[in-house]
């Protein structure tokens, strides 16, 4: 039987990498699933591939008001949710002593404001039993050069988890944390390396994972799977890090 059978799945920023991956794998272990994303075009492209009778919902995270109609819509439309990942993030490297404003703000509202409201949101319409991943880093744990903000940002993530995993235990609603290390996906593009530099930055980063190499978005979506499934059913408060090892150096 399909793991995911009969439940209904939300991934944010299900629109691409890690995000689009886990939603995929969802829909095709069973669940109806629902991703969100900015750019709309991006998120209709995203359904076509996911297939299965996924939906979209376009917003921004960041915006309180987004998180409401998301809530909404899905009780509206499936009256309650089993799954949902908190999967969408930005990232901006930088030297703290460069950081402006701005990029502080972006990744805050993103990564940890847009993490903590969307949870809040979705509780009340999600099914007893249910099951919350919060996708963080490795970053959170591991001093990475110019993720000092980044880092801060997925830091708080874990302290999210550990207390919504008491404070939901009412209603045995698990929340774990998935900590993938660096993925190859397109994020790798928008860090700012050249595309003649690329091969080289990725055999830097491939040389400090023990596992040789990069990781791929289906293997982060194979442990979203086990988190979200009756696999993990006595699996709560955890970090799952899916880095090849990395954290260990």
């Amino acid at each position: 039987m399909k793991r995911l059978q009969g439940k209904v799945a939300l991934v944010t920023g299900g629109n691409s990498g890690i995000g689009l991956a886990a939603a995929r794998l969802f829909a095709t272990e069973g669940a109806q699933v629902i991703v969100t994303g900015r750019r709309q075009d991006v998120l209709d492209d995203a359904v076509s591939q996911i297939a299965q009778g996924a939906i979209g919902i376009q917003g921004d995270v960041a915006d309180i008001e987004h998180h409401a109609f998301v809530a909404r819509t899905v009780y509206e439309r499936f009256g309650t949710l089993d799954v949902y990942m908190a999967n969408a993030g930005v990232i901006t490297i930088a030297h703290s002593a460069g950081v402006t404003a701005a990029e502080y703000d972006a990744q805050f509202n993103v990564n940890t404001r847009g993490v903590f409201f969307g949870v809040q949101s979705i509780v009340p319409v999600m099914r007893d039993g249910g099951s919350i991943i919060l996708t963080s880093s490795l970053a959170a744990t591991k001093v990475l050069e110019g993720h000092a903000v980044y880092a801060g940002t997925k830091a708080a993530i874990g302290a999210f988890a550990r207390n919504w995993a008491l404070e939901l235990r009412e209603r045995r609603v698990r929340v774990n944390v998935l900590s993938p290390g660096p993925v190859d996906t397109s994020i790798l593009s928008k860090l700012g390396i050249p595309e003649a530099d690329r091969p080289a930055f990725l055999k830097t980063m491939a040389d400090m994972i023990p596992a040789g190499r990069l990781g791929e978005p289906d293997e982060l979506a194979q442990a979203a799977l086990y988190l979200a499934s009756d696999d993990s059913r006595f699996v709560n408060g955890i970090e799952l890090n899916v880095d090849g090892g990395m954290s260990l150096t």
